[in-house]
């Protein structure tokens, strides 16, 4: 409807008087515009990081870096001298993904992936994860509603992880990173598939990022966003079906997580589809069925 149709229809019908009109209009443009002030603040550093991102898909890995200092020093001196709080806790969950993209380029193991190598890359980011945590005040599904649901979320993960990680796997076609499927080293896997690798990037991606997108910009914006970055940061699998694979499978993490709450579901997952995708479907996908 045109905005002369409804103010005709509204006058007509009684609902409100000329001035109360001009009111809400001017209440519903200054909420379009504070909008775009926050599709502006949130566009430039997820835009730079998009940038930068496709610069390690280029195999510009020194220019990477460097812009990648340049804005992590641009988000820091913004937290320093912004005074909205929804706009410095959105930054600062945006420089956790430039420290994390930092702490690869510092790692020599970052150019030889290796099983060893998550923990090098992945443990460091621990202690600002846990701060931006704290500081964010991210509010998660009730332990209790968890463990009444793990019956569910269990099963569910596993078959995720095995749907989910049988298509990356016809993707990028990984290696596996562990010798056999012995129980020591299937078990060692899953340790640091699930509580290092996949906590680690749904803390950062789902727990922080997408909560303070949302808070934002809305749940949709959040998710959305998110995904985007949770996909453009795989660019050094050097693929764009990588990149496009990972943006939906954030997606769907992400609308679990909006719907659940729950820190473990979405990590359970994640880490279950790397389980499969590094270590079970390389050694047994035929005897399995997977392929």
């Amino acid at each position: 409807m045109a905005i002369s149709d409804f103010i005709s229809s509204e006058l007509e019908a009684g609902k409100a008087s000329l001035p109360e009109l001009g009111k809400m209009l001017k209440m519903q443009t200054e909420e379009k515009n504070r909008f775009l002030k926050k599709i502006i603040y949130a566009g430039i550093p997820v835009a730079a990081i998009t940038l930068i991102e496709l610069l390690i898909f280029g195999g510009r890995l020194r220019e990477a870096s460097i812009a990648y200092t340049i804005l992590l020093l641009s988000l820091s001196y913004s937290i320093a001298v912004l005074k909205k709080t929804e706009i410095r806790k959105l930054y600062q969950a945006l420089l956790l993904l430039t420290i994390f993209r930092l702490v690869n380029f510092s790692m020599p193991v970052f150019f030889e992936r290796n099983l060893y190598s998550f923990i090098f890359i992945y443990a460091p980011m621990a202690l600002p994860i846990t701060l931006a945590t704290v500081h964010q005040k991210v509010i998660y599904e009730r332990k209790k509603d968890t463990l009444r649901k793990i019956w569910i979320y269990f099963p569910l993960s596993i078959l995720a992880g095995l749907a989910f990680g049988q298509v990356e796997y016809i993707m990028i076609g990984a290696r596996e990173l562990i010798p056999d499927l012995s129980l020591t080293n299937l078990l060692i896997l899953i340790i640091i598939m699930v509580f290092i690798v996949g906590l680690i990037e749904e803390l950062i991606f789902r727990s922080i990022l997408q909560t303070r997108l949302e808070e934002f910009l809305g749940p949709a914006w959040g998710i959305f966003l998110s995904s985007l970055l949770f996909g453009i940061m795989h660019s050094t699998y050097g693929t764009p079906y990588e990149m496009v694979y990972t943006f939906f499978l954030g997606g769907f993490l992400g609308y679990l997580f909006y719907r659940t709450r729950s820190l473990p579901l979405v990590v359970m997952i994640h880490g279950s589809i790397n389980v499969f995708l590094f270590g079970i479907i390389p050694h047994a996908g035929s005897i399995v069925g997977l392929m």
